[in-house]
């Protein structure tokens, strides 16, 4: 009878503990977009500080690839304030990941439950 239970409990020590690192990995993954992207929401913040500072018939061109294209300095700022309230749109989603901190800490919470069960028989 023991052979069993302890099957079943190494089997769902191995799932837990699986689901647990995949979750870890994704935590990890999230706080790497979210730094990715408040580098990026900086650097388009300096940007239009630069930016904004000219007169607005100044020359200014936009990076496109390998060539650079003439744009007008009103709507090289107006795209770098879309990229900022994109960065901030999924800067917002990614905080949200809660969900996968709170599954993290149940799957580590089931492990103990299992050991402190497999110690107490």
């Amino acid at each position: 009878m023991a052979a069993p239970v302890d099957l079943e409990l190494k089997k769902a020590f191995t799932e837990l503990q699986a689901k647990m690192a995949d979750t870890q990995q994704k935590v990890k993954m999230a706080d790497l977009q979210i730094e990715t992207l408040n580098r990026a929401k900086k650097r388009c913040s300096l940007t239009h500080g630069q930016v904004g500072a000219l007169e607005s018939g100044a020359r200014t061109y936009e990076g496109v690839g390998r060539m650079f294209i003439l744009q007008p300095v009103d709507q090289i700022i107006n795209q770098l304030i879309e990229k900022q309230k994109n960065a901030d749109d999924k800067i917002k989603e990614l905080e949200k990941k809660s969900y996968l901190e709170k599954s993290v800490k149940e799957a580590e919470e089931n492990i103990r439950e299992m050991l402190l069960a497999r110690r107490s028989h």
